[in-house]
């Protein structure tokens, strides 16, 4: 993969973005080029954008966390928006839910192999996990907002928030999903941008907020 495709050159800002956790997002992207291929985890195209495209785009919306929250991360894959939400922000615990057995399996490996212990793996889908509430729900490319809070509005307590990262199409999303608010108690939305100090391009992030 690395071979037919240049890889990005770690961005200047990713040491400001991490901190101190700057050397396990590397490892996390080096893990990430080896794998991602093998494991469908992200195609081989993407290299040339990964620090930018996933990585960061990822991590800045960590911002938006306050310490000691629960985060549950949606359809986590290859672990976006969670790995490096999680690297950026050890105050914060976070849980990685993915159905597939090869891909939970491989984000419980790079669990271990980062020493992220503020992360735990949970192979299911969104809507078997009935035993937890978290305060956050992350969701990275997993389906349209309406679809997605029927899956994650049920994972959250009272006054929680879903954190979707989303495109331009945002606000039509919001649009769609209006018909939703009553029955999910779903107190209002908010379109934000993260990582506006670091970023070209900041992650846009549709935040639902529950009564």
């Amino acid at each position: 993969m690395s071979e037919t495709y240049e890889l990005e050159v770690e961005p200047a800002v990713a040491a400001a973005i991490f901190g101190a956790g700057i050397d396990q997002a590397r490892d996390y992207a080096t893990n990430l080029v080896l794998d991602a291929d093998l494991l469908g985890l992200l195609g081989p195209r993407e290299m040339p954008k990964l620090w930018t495209r996933h990585i960061l785009n990822s991590a800045v919306v960590a911002e938006l966390l306050e310490a000691g929250d629960t985060v549950a991360d949606v359809g986590s894959g290859a672990g976006l928006p969670g790995i490096p939400m999680a690297i950026a922000r050890p105050d914060v615990h976070f849980t990685l839910i993915e159905p597939m057995e090869r891909r939970s399996d491989w984000l419980k490996q790079q669990v271990e192999e980062l020493g992220l212990n503020n992360v735990t793996v949970l192979r299911a889908r969104a809507e078997e996990v009935t035993d937890r509430k978290f305060s956050v729900v992350t969701a990275r490319a997993v389906s349209a907002l309406p679809k997605l809070l029927r899956l994650t509005v049920p994972l959250l307590r009272a006054g929680g928030r879903v954190l979707a990262l989303k495109g331009s199409k945002a606000q039509d999303e919001i649009n769609d999903a209006q018909t939703l608010m009553k029955k999910l108690k779903i107190a209002g939305f908010d379109i934000v941008h993260t990582g506006v100090k670091h970023l070209a391009e900041p992650t846009l992030v549709v935040i639902t907020r529950l009564n």
